[in-house]
């Protein structure tokens, strides 16, 4: 029996600028921070990584014959404007011209993400990035010159992917403070002026282009309580407010929940503002809700002092993060795999905004490589895939508005740290971590399963 998705469904699957394209010096582009970050010595770096860059027409032909209906990708800031002037960089925009054209003429949708984790070394440099309120103005301009070029072409835009880590990792924002304390501040800072950014982000949109459709990217945080302890309940929630909530909410109402509003005032995290921010704020919603998911969470009372050995946005005096016991752990997912974490997730943000949503990434991560056959026989993918879009078949049987589904990634991309070690795509690329070849493209048994889901509009 297939169970069939509505028709229109956006099947779609994505990437980002800095983990597929390389060519980092070549037509024009300047750096980014993703650029400069120090990596693991051995391990693959930005600067080729899948080589989009020089492989996009063999990209987008390979996109077709999957039969995508849309392809989430981003834009290189530091392509489209390499430097502090802001000046367009005629020769990025003609790189991104080519292959919008390219992916409207194959019928392909483009779905562009402004700001996925790379900041422009260059603005770092200048006045400290997201740390100064000049980064939204510059965000502003950025915006606007791709809202006006691309009018009519695109009409599917996402502000910022994964706010929470986009400010968080210091490798990504150019922040290396060293005292916590001083980091959490900042970061706070950091995610306040990129909420402005994106609220202004909105408003152009609207004055240029009306027609298109425009809204954030969230890495929604599935907490669970650890026991039904009441006080390891409490953690659970206030977790995802503390990690999820407060950016979504600056994104949907414009503001911070009460509870947010005061842990950052008791804590003295709350960013500094200005009088007029609020009408900037309060001026512009989004029109949809894109998610990334991958794993779920537990979350337990808070017991000693508060451990700064952690991602930041696990930090707290809350709680303490910590693992599920009853979820199944991979190499790479090493937080367990858990489908119905999506649908709890989903449910949650539908409830709270009732806006409509699309699965931007979702996908699983393994160290593969082609088998004495040249083929990568990946059941593993389908069977992780497949048990995600079975929640997603029972949300839209619950009358959930959700727009599609984009698995991460396309291609095998090059992963901040990891380099290639661990792979999500549908396609191998055949390189190593100290010699990138020919980056030839080997479609996994997961291309050919995800064709036939497209095909057939639903899954088994």
């Amino acid at each position: 029996m297939i169970y069939r998705f509505p028709d229109g469904f956006m099947w779609g699957a994505s990437t980002s600028a800095f983990q597929v394209e390389g060519g980092y010096n070549e037509g024009g582009r300047g750096l980014a921070t993703t650029d400069v970050q120090k990596v693991p010595e051995g391990t693959a770096d930005t600067k080729i990584a899948a080589d989009h860059y020089h492989h996009w027409r063999e990209d987008v032909n390979l996109m077709a014959e999957l039969g995508l209906k849309t392809y989430r990708m981003s834009f290189s800031w530091s392509r489209i404007m390499p430097d502090e002037t802001l000046v367009p960089n005629k020769e990025g925009l003609a790189f991104y011209d080519q292959l919008i054209d390219a992916l409207l003429e194959n019928h392909i949708e483009p779905f562009v993400t402004l700001y996925h984790f790379e900041c422009p070394q260059a603005l770092v440099d200048a006045f400290g990035g997201w740390k100064s309120r000049k980064m939204a103005d510059a965000y502003a301009a950025y915006a606007e010159v791709c809202f006006r070029h691309f009018k009519g072409r695109i009409r599917k835009w996402v502000t910022v992917n994964e706010q929470l880590i986009a400010t968080a990792a210091g490798n990504l924002t150019g922040n290396y403070e060293k005292d916590p304390v001083k980091n959490l501040k900042n970061i706070w800072q950091m995610s306040y002026h990129v909420s402005l950014a994106e609220h202004r982000a909105f408003a152009l949109l609207r004055e240029i282009d009306p027609e298109a459709l425009i809204g954030p990217v969230c890495a929604i945080q599935v907490v669970y309580p650890h026991s039904s302890r009441p006080e390891d309940v409490a953690a659970a929630w206030q977790a995802e407010e503390m990690m999820e909530f407060y950016m979504l909410d600056m994104s949907v109402r414009g503001a911070y929940s009460p509870f947010v509003t005061s842990y950052l005032k008791t804590h003295d995290l709350y960013p500094e503002t200005d009088p007029a921010d609020e009408a900037v704020l309060k001026g512009s919603s989004p029109d949809f809700i894109g998610v990334n998911y991958y794993f779920s969470v537990c979350a337990k009372k808070k017991e000693g002092p508060v451990n700064y050995n952690q991602p930041p946005f696990w930090v707290s005096d809350l709680y303490d993060i910590c693992e599920n016991p009853y979820l199944k752990k991979t190499e790479w997912m090493n937080m367990g795999i858990d489908p119905e974490g999506l649908r709890t997730g989903m449910e949650k943000i539908y409830q709270r905004y009732q806006l409509p949503m699309i699965i931007t990434e979702n996908g699983m991560a393994v160290s593969e490589a082609p088998d004495e056959n040249g083929e990568i026989v990946d059941t593993y993918r389908i069977e992780y895939i497949h048990a995600h879009l079975k929640q997603v078949q029972i949300m839209l049987e619950e009358g959930i508005d959700i727009m599609g589904y984009c698995p991460w990634s396309f291609v095998d991309v090059v992963s901040s740290h990891q380099g290639f070690a661990k792979r999500y795509g549908l396609i191998y690329i055949d390189r190593t971590e100290t010699d990138p070849k020919d980056c030839a493209r080997i479609r996994k048994k997961s291309f050919f399963w995800y064709q036939n889901v497209i095909r057939q509009n639903g899954i088994e």
